[in-house]
């Protein structure tokens, strides 16, 4: 039984993950290169255009599969096994997208032409709204970046860190501050205006693919129907919480397994000459490998079962914030201990830069800081439990 059965609860969802594998084991192939050359991955991102993976979470009636959060999450965790960085470079995309179709914050004239240039032009975007000087926005820090009145709309001028997929970018979502107002609003910015520019600023050892450079706006000229979003129109009832973000722990949970197949392949096929056979008969690598099925079965359980709950009571939601986080601080915690475990089995030369163990491990480790960080789960956590 392959990992996927337990989770698959139709044909439809058989389908999208078929459609998944292939593209993740195509991608798997050219991760050393990528890694070696610490190149953006266009080619892998222009496969995900082909094969209409960008549209999935676009609503039906706008053309796209309207996927739910559970099917995001099983897709997202797949793609992430043939390559990390790919993975959490689109999942913004995605999840990006399945958030404004959940809420409709926006004009929906304007919202069907963004999906439908998505469908058709396979076009992709990203929120903008990390800042040298704010660091995460879930920390509430406000944008320096800032819209001014203009006689046409709005000029904007700022600079946006952590913009993943920078280079491949068609728009970004702007955080920005409204004039000399303490309100923060979002700003659609077609990367093609004048002013736009990205600058190459993300030299990291983890998660290289995703090329999070910054993006740079130095006195654009925007319409006034390019302000999409702000602070004012929220609804009554407050703003759902960000679960489409548990795409980040789908694809962390997705790099473990990869270390998980690697393990288990070496151990099958090692055979020093110290022993009868391969070490996979040894007692204490099985006990890592059973250690390694272990918390996969946790983190993976906690994670499906989250996302399903979400998908299927809706009148929860609105409470399960603090749920959600706790599911990104467990899955991404236990992903990285996979890793850890693995590395463990195959030894030193899980240390080779031709081994992908290596880049499993670095890049596992940056879901440490993608949000919500563990110590803002710890405290909402308490919080939540005081209150109570």
């Amino acid at each position: 039984m392959n990992l996927y059965e337990p989770f698959i609860q139709n044909d439809r969802q058989r389908e999208l993950l078929d459609m998944t594998a292939k593209l993740a084991d195509t991608f798997a192939t050219r991760g050393e290169k990528f890694d070696r050359e610490d190149a953006f991955p266009f080619e892998n991102v222009e496969d995900l255009k082909a094969a209409g993976y960008v549209s999935l979470t676009v609503p039906e009636e706008y053309g796209g599969k309207e996927i739910s959060l559970y099917e995001l999450v099983m897709l997202q965790e797949r793609l992430a096994t043939g390559d990390a960085a790919t993975s959490l470079s689109i999942g913004w995309h995605l999840g990006g997208l399945m958030e404004l179709s959940e809420n409709r914050p926006w004009d929906e004239v304007l919202f069907k032409s963004l999906c439908e240039k998505v469908v058709t032009e396979r076009v992709l975007i990203n929120r903008a709204a990390t800042e040298p000087a704010t660091g995460s926005p879930t920390r509430g820090g406000l944008p320096e970046t800032r819209a001014v009145k203009s006689d046409r709309g709005w000029i904007i001028d700022g600079r946006k860190t952590f913009t993943s997929m920078a280079k491949a970018l068609d728009y970004s979502l702007v955080s920005a501050r409204i004039g000399d107002s303490d309100e923060k609003g979002f700003f659609l910015v077609d990367h093609s205006l004048d002013g736009v520019r990205i600058e190459e600023t993300w030299d990291t050892i983890a998660m290289q693919g995703t090329g999070s450079d910054d993006l740079v706006l130095d006195d654009v000229s925007l319409s006034t129907e390019a302000l999409v979003e702000r602070d004012r129109d929220k609804p009554e009832g407050g703003v759902l919480p960000k679960a489409w973000l548990l795409h980040i722990p789908a694809c962390y949970i997705g790099v473990a397994i990869a270390a998980r197949n690697e393990a288990i392949t070496f151990a099958k096929e090692y055979s020093p000459n110290s022993l009868p056979g391969p070490i996979k008969d040894v007692p204490e690598v099985q006990r890592k490998i059973g250690e390694i099925e272990l918390e996969l079965f946790k983190a993976r359980q906690i994670l499906y079962s989250v996302a399903d709950k979400w998908v299927k009571e809706p009148h929860k939601r609105s409470a399960m914030g603090e749920e959600l986080g706790a599911v990104k601080h467990i899955v991404t915690n236990s992903a990285f201990k996979v890793v850890d475990t693995a590395m463990r089995i195959v030894g030193a030369r899980s240390l080779f830069k031709s081994n992908p163990m290596q880049r499993h491990y670095r890049n596992v480790r940056a879901g440490l800081h993608n949000p919500p960080m563990d110590d803002m789960v710890i405290s909402q956590l308490a919080h939540r439990a005081l209150e109570q």
